[in-house]
């Protein structure tokens, strides 16, 4: 199989593998994630892909240009590596992989940095996978956070997140999102869960990270999709409509005084 990049020159008529439909809702994050990375090409970003319709790609930048909270300079930072459907377990995670390798040391780059978790958790890299191919861990951060990297050189310094991501915190009360377009999920689910909060009369704001600056000085490792809840981080995972209703109803019944 061939990979592709995605590049300027073609991204209007390749599909972003991540998110298929580019109509309706699902079109809205499609059309979002590609106007990101036009904005992101000058920095470096690489989109490489199968050459197939499905979800099998690696997006990687330079760390100095990352949208989170690390320090890693010299370093490539993987936003994502993704491999699913019919296309899992044929060795097309090692050869995206290794693409990215050969292209990180072609341009004198120290090793590669990603963000993972203590366990395999939705929207991080697979530790499991990470191990297998030689990455180690660089960096922890509260709750679960773990920043993984592969030095090309056992001699080159270690990567870290920054002080401030690393006890996820804020003095606002309610339910607080950050999140990016870097994701092309969070377009369409971000207004839902707006919509939901407003439902149920909960407290809710979404601050959309929009500079590498701001993404950089993240409240928490994570800066696709981040949701606090009272000032705690809650999770990194892409809420539906369903579970955030039900988290809500959660916190409330948890908040309510005995006897009540």
């Amino acid at each position: 199989m061939e990979l592709i990049d995605v590049t300027e020159e073609n991204i209007e008529r390749e599909h972003i593998c991540c998110a298929i439909a580019d109509s309706g809702q699902a079109g809205l994050g499609v059309r979002a994630k590609k106007e990101w990375m036009k904005e992101r090409f000058a920095d470096g970003l690489v989109f490489k892909k199968l050459n197939v319709r499905g979800k099998c790609f690696i997006e990687y930048i330079p760390a100095e240009k990352a949208w989170a909270p690390i320090e890693a300079a010299g370093y490539m930072y993987i936003d994502c590596l993704w491999v699913s459907g019919q296309y899992k377990g044929q060795g097309y995670s090692n050869l995206l992989l290794d693409a990215c390798i050969r292209d990180a040391r072609t341009k004198g780059k120290k090793g590669l940095v990603v963000l993972s978790a203590k366990k395999k958790l939705s929207f991080l890299s697979d530790p499991k996978y990470l191990k297998y191919k030689g990455f180690q861990t660089a960096d922890t951060a509260e709750p679960y956070f773990q920043l993984m990297y592969l030095p090309f050189d056992a001699a080159w310094e270690t990567p870290h997140f920054k002080k401030g991501a690393k006890h996820p915190k804020l003095g606002t009360a309610g339910y607080v999102l950050y999140y990016t377009h870097q994701c092309p999920f969070t377009a369409k689910y971000v207004p839902l869960l707006a919509e939901v909060a407003a439902r149920n009369g909960a407290a809710f704001s979404a601050v959309r990270f929009e500079t590498v600056k701001e993404a950089q000085d993240a409240p928490a490792p994570v800066t696709t999709f981040c949701l606090f809840y009272n000032g705690s981080y809650v999770t990194n995972e892409i809420l539906s409509e369903k579970k955030f209703e039900k988290m809500i109803a959660e916190n409330r019944r948890q908040e309510e005084p005995d006897g009540i």
